[in-house]
């Protein structure tokens, strides 16, 4: 492609719109424009960035036996009630684009599909005979985003690969899942990515099992949690180790303290002398499920621990059926405004014990009348303990659980793991800390969908049971975006050989010399016959100007028609490593096939 014929504007200024380095890349080398909050056009050299990415994917799910479908967009909300997705997606979630159509159908755009391809399989698959089945789509997704950022990263509207297989059991699942597992190492791998792939919190989605495959930036969203033996890796959402140890207590009487002022774990323990591993801290939240019932959940927790509200909800939802409803849709730290629809009396903040009273909870018929009470782990052995007095301005030390307070029946682990914890499978490690963006996550499903939806096929023993199923993404626009987070330096884009739009650019200092533009057209057009995709900078414009914008673009490279031609040579400058090299005019096809070929196989 001539840059003279092509749609190419650069920018030299940062959109103020951007905020993150790949962002502000992308749109000042031309590659994106902002159409609406998270609405994005890929423009032409983006769209050929976007089609190699799609075809290492297709050729790594081809690989493992998937076979690629295209599914419907607009989906009926029949099949995510079915589900029971539906008021999550739409309300607690609030994700879905939703609408109806001329006859009053509630309908969505579609964020995923397990919903559309269950029911195919439902409709299609009869015997054990046909299993197992694995589909997949290249596809453009929706998300109604709260607060749309970071350009490709959390829009609106991307482009996602989703895949979902169809097995006899669980350990034909398993094999699926491992073979995902190596398809999506390969494409990371063949995108020329440093990725981590992390134990994940499955959300919405649900499932048994899950892995984030995590491409490593500094920009990225999301926080990794590492052992440097390569042992363990995981989302901080879904982390787990040893806490540090509690210190002895100071405490050797059970009595009630004035501690004016002192409704922080910080302050209290000032005030009386003692660690936050010696405290109790009991942490309130609202809960709103689907069917609209709120309960109010009291958590203890050691002083010193925090905790994971991903990990918390899991457990509320999982208790959700005794209360009737199926999932938590919304989690709290109630204000004063919330608590004015349910508190009977003002609450002590700050001063909460365990044993905090149910009459606090005004009778009203959507709030459940007791509190629900949860320990965690970490509170559970302390011994002579200080917590809240549940009066304002009052702790009580040397407390003990069964003694003063009855421990709560749902022990949980609900603690946020931290940098410098020790590790579960070996304490000799620690916790480390990483950035990263989330490129793909893979979910072991079960048959949460397929007996919630009545997809069943008929076993070897003649019985009718629920397809065992899983479901598979990466985030191709994302992806794109991420390759550019982590390879950019001050002057623009580098990317990754494998996934550039173009391999080379044959730059010509002055269009005005005969040789260099009868040099250049000649090479233009032999590395493009020979399979290398060359664009040729054939602008008026001057050499420096030239340069600086095939170092914004980021293509691999760049090879110019200039002072060398006197000596038959050309210059080659590589974008990665800015190393420039005189080479022979006749074995410039050969040197750069050489190379390109050596890039895209690491």
């Amino acid at each position: 492609m001539r840059l003279s014929q092509m749609l190419f504007v650069t920018l030299r200024e940062d959109p103020a719109e951007a905020e993150i380095p790949s962002h502000k890349l992308l749109l000042r080398a031309g590659y994106i424009r902002r159409i609406g909050s998270g609405i994005y056009a890929y423009l032409p050299l983006m769209w050929r960035v976007l089609q190699k990415v799609s075809q290492i994917v297709r050729e790594e799910m081809n690989a493992i036996g998937a076979q690629e479908c295209l599914l419907p967009q607009v989906q009926p909300a029949e099949l995510w009630r079915e589900s029971g997705r539906w008021d999550t997606y739409t309300q607690a979630e609030g994700i879905m684009f939703a609408l109806k159509d001329r006859q009053e159908r509630e309908l969505g755009l579609g964020p995923t599909h397990e919903e559309v391809v269950t029911s195919i399989a439902r409709d299609m698959i009869r015997s054990y005979r046909q299993l197992p089945q694995t589909l997949y789509q290249i596809q453009t997704k929706f998300r109604d985003e709260i607060r749309p950022r970071f350009g490709l990263m959390r829009g609106r509207e991307f482009i996602m690969k989703d895949a979902y297989s169809f097995n006899a059991d669980e350990a034909s699942l398993r094999e699926t899942y491992d073979d995902m597992h190596r398809a999506y190492s390969n494409i990371l791998r063949r995108s020329g990515l440093a990725f981590r792939a992390v134990e994940a919190d499955s959300g919405a989605i649900g499932g048994s099992a899950s892995q984030e495959f995590m491409v490593l930036a500094e920009a990225g969203e999301d926080e990794v949690l590492y052992t440097e033996d390569g042992k363990y890796a995981a989302n901080v959402e879904k982390a787990v180790s040893l806490p540090p140890d509690a210190e002895p207590s100071s405490f050797t009487t059970y009595e009630k303290r004035e501690t004016p002022g002192t409704p922080t774990i910080e302050t209290m323990c000032n005030f009386i002398g003692c660690s936050p591993t010696q405290v109790v801290k009991n942490v309130l939240y609202q809960v709103v499920f689907d069917h609209g019932l709120t309960l109010l959940v009291l958590v203890s927790i050691r002083g010193d621990q925090d905790i994971n509200e991903v990990k918390l909800q899991n457990e509320i939802t999982r208790l959700a059926p005794q209360y009737g409803g199926k999932t938590a849709i919304a989690l709290t730290v109630p204000d004063a405004t919330m608590q004015q629809k349910w508190a009977a009396k003002p609450l002590p903040l700050g001063y909460i014990a365990p044993d905090i009273a149910d009459d606090y909870i005004r009778p009203e018929k959507q709030v459940h009348p007791k509190f629900l009470r949860l320990v965690d782990k970490t509170a559970v052995d302390l011994r002579n303990f200080a917590t809240g007095a549940n009066e304002s301005g009052y702790h009580v030390v040397g407390a003990n659980w069964h003694e003063q307070f009855k421990l709560p029946e749902n022990i949980v682990d609900v603690r946020k793991a931290r940098v410098g914890d020790r590790a579960i499978h070996n304490p000799e490690q620690t916790l480390q800390s990483a950035r990263g963006i989330e490129i793909g996550h893979i979910f072991q499903l079960g048959t949460k969908y397929s007996a919630a939806m009545g997809a069943t096929y008929t076993n070897e023993q003649g019985e009718e049971v629920p397809l065992v199923m899983g479901c598979y993404g990466v985030g191709v626009s994302r992806l794109a975006q991420a390759a550019v987070e982590q390879s950019y330096d001050e002057d623009g884009i580098i990317w990754p050989v494998a996934i550039a739009p173009y391999h080379a650019i044959v730059t010509i200092p002055n269009i005005n010399n005969a040789q260099q533009l009868e040099v250049a057209e000649k090479l233009y057009q032999q590395l493009n016959a020979s399979g290398i995709e060359t664009l040729l900078d054939d602008r008026n414009e001057r050499a420096g100007v030239k340069f600086k914008d095939a170092d914004l673009v980021g293509i691999p490279y760049r090879i110019v028609t200039g002072r060398s031609l006197e000596a038959g040579k050309v210059e080659v400058v590589e974008r990665k490593s800015r190393q420039s090299q005189e080479i022979a005019i006749d074995a410039v096809v050969a040197t750069l096939k050489q190379w390109i070929d050596t890039a895209i196989k690491v």
